[in-house]
């Protein structure tokens, strides 16, 4: 019978899980639920990070709050109790560093004896590698056609994901991309990425380390390295500083914690990134599109 057989799962951290029978309850950090989402998992509930609040960020959400997934808070404040009322069988958190899970205690889950998968989402990997291991956890987590992780039916059934070794964007990322890549060579507009951090610093993205700038850069937009100076994933300056650079476009952290535009230049342009994009072809091929659109404006 379709969700009986056993279930098996290597994570990035090289973890291997497994269960009885496909996991039908899925409990995830916001930005890997919304992810499953987009690729026909619906979770029971998602929870936060450190850096998010007792309500849902909007610019993290994705479909999430169209489809009421609950929403649990920072996972770091998630205690066993709050985990064992909603009965998941699987979580599925994030990684940055291949080794922890980036946004709940996994001694919590281990307590519970819930299998913790953490995919990777670091710089040492590409986007479409991003993507297709999402793409592959959501054709495993896939219990029956036409059936949602929430074991509900659903009214389209769960969208088909290609398993990781074959790498294939989805039709609409593929068009977005080739717009993305059609308009970045139409034109020479300098793109500097970033996030608010207070009225007087602002962190600014080094393209390489974020598997979604550098695969902008990629498809042929300018984006600005910010130059030497400490930390991996970041510079951390002043506004002054983004002056001196001189972008003709600033890519600004739309996630609630982060500070909007401060005291940019005028004639500079904006639009909104966040850099904790839902890792599904649907939600970068939005944010491909939103690009190209800013870019040729």
């Amino acid at each position: 019978m379709p969700g009986t057989e056993g279930w098996g799962f290597t994570d990035d951290r090289g973890a291997e899980l497994g269960a009885a029978r496909v996991p039908l309850r899925v409990a995830a950090y916001v930005r890997a639920g919304a992810a499953l989402l987009d690729l026909g998992v619906t979770p029971v509930a998602v929870y936060g990070s450190g850096h998010d609040g007792e309500e849902l960020d909007p610019a993290k959400a994705g479909g999430l709050r169209a489809v009421g997934v609950p929403y649990l808070g920072p996972g770091r404040a998630l205690g066993a109790e709050a985990l064992s009322e909603l009965r998941p069988d699987v979580i599925v958190d994030v990684t940055y560093d291949g080794k922890s899970p980036y946004a709940l205690d996994e001694a919590v889950a281990e307590r519970l004896g819930i299998p913790l998968v953490a995919l990777s989402v670091s710089g040492e990997l590409t986007l479409p590698a991003i993507l297709d291991r999402f793409a592959a956890l959501a054709a495993s987590l896939t219990a029956a056609p036409g059936r949602s992780a929430s074991g509900a039916e659903s009214a389209v059934g769960p969208v088909p994901a290609a398993p990781a070794s074959e790498s294939v964007p989805a039709p609409d990322l593929a068009a977005a991309e080739a717009l993305l890549r059609s308009v970045a060579a139409g034109g020479g507009v300098v793109v500097l990425a970033l996030s608010g951090a207070g009225t007087e610093q602002v962190h600014l993205a080094r393209p390489q380390a974020w598997p979604e700038l550098a695969h902008l850069a990629g498809l042929g937009v300018r984006l600005l390295d910010p130059g030497p100076g400490p930390g991996a994933n970041w510079l951390t300056g002043d506004w002054a500083g983004v002056a001196e650079l001189r972008p003709d476009l600033v890519l600004f952290d739309e996630r609630e914690h982060a500070t909007p535009p401060y005291a940019l230049p005028s004639g500079v342009r904006l639009a909104p990134w966040n850099p904790e994009t839902p890792p599904s072809p649907a939600a970068y091929a939005r944010f491909f599109r939103d690009l190209a659109e800013a870019l040729a404006a």
